[in-house]
């Protein structure tokens, strides 16, 4: 597979065979006005740009290692240096914004905007929005697109990153929207996970797999991890990380007070590497260090 990497706007406007470019930092596209009849399948391009895409697609779209459907039609987040590769796209409508990184981190109020988790989603997480969301959403890019095609003045940062503010808290709302409509799976999925999580410390000595992480559990459940923690935090309160370590910590206690292994030895068996940074989450997960739980009993 070649990998083709665009590093700018303009190299972006190059690589799609479109016009010109109006900021040299910031860009929105006509995704029908793509020029595709250059591209190979098989090839994957990596961008240095966040993008917000608006897809209708007949045909499919491959991201990582997942083809996806776009052919009713939805949102899709990607963040700089994620492969993308192109299918066989027949006929592709909706439109895109294409954001430089420099232009978020000019100030504190774009770096907050690169926080979203959504940019870290799979593209079989993408956010299906209502014929009224989407004008919603379309509203903000006008503006956007619309100061793009200004001559650029000293309010033009500022009044294209007020538009992209509004038009990522609407996404986030409708986010949210979506874990709710789509409840049934959520729980499903829920339900997947805490059996993994149980079954993986139900081991006698986890001590040869380590502590999992976040990216065990997604992988094992085909999804991101910034998806699968978003879905937790959602119907349970709690992150993916903080269900691993509170079950972390029941199997600590448990192993605390019913076995005379030393505290070095339980951090061992657990998968930690150094028993200071299992005394360190223990205290500060329970407000006792590991010794003076033990001494509770």
């Amino acid at each position: 597979m070649e990998y083709i990497d665009i590093e700018s706007i303009s190299e972006l406007h190059d690589f799609f065979h479109y016009d010109k470019p109006l900021h040299p930092l910031i860009s929105v596209i006509d995704l029908a006005k793509v020029d595709r009849s250059h591209r190979r399948e098989g090839d994957a391009y990596r961008l240095n740009l966040y993008s917000i895409a608006c897809k209708k697609i007949e045909g499919s779209f491959k991201y990582g290692r997942t083809s996806y459907d776009f052919s009713e039609g939805s949102l899709m987040f990607t963040a700089p240096h994620q492969v993308l590769s192109p299918g066989i796209e027949n006929k592709v409508e909706g439109w895109a914004i294409y954001i430089h990184p420099d232009f978020l981190h000019a100030n504190s109020r774009g770096q907050k905007l690169t926080a979203y988790s959504f940019f870290g989603y799979d593209t079989n997480e993408c956010l299906h929005i209502s014929d009224a969301e989407k004008n919603v959403l379309e509203d903000c890019l006008q503006n956007i697109r619309r100061e793009i095609s200004m001559n650029l003045d000293t309010h033009s940062h500022n009044l294209i990153l007020t538009n992209l503010e509004l038009m990522l808290s609407y996404c986030s709302r409708f986010y949210d929207r979506q874990f709710l409509t789509r409840a049934k799976a959520g729980n499903d999925i829920t339900e997947k996970f805490e059996r993994l999580l149980n079954d993986y410390f139900a081991q006698e000595t986890p001590i040869e797999s380590g502590i999992p992480d976040v990216k065990y559990f997604a992988s094992r459940l085909n999804l991101s991890p910034n998806y699968l923690s978003d879905l937790l935090s959602k119907y349970t309160g709690k992150s993916t990380q903080e269900h691993i370590h509170l079950k972390l910590i029941d199997k600590a206690k448990s192993l605390l007070w019913s076995t005379q292994s030393s505290i070095a030895e339980i951090a061992y068996d657990l998968g930690f590497e150094h028993p200071s940074h299992f005394t360190k989450l223990f205290k500060s997960r329970t407000g006792y260090s590991p010794r003076a739980f033990r001494n509770l009993n």
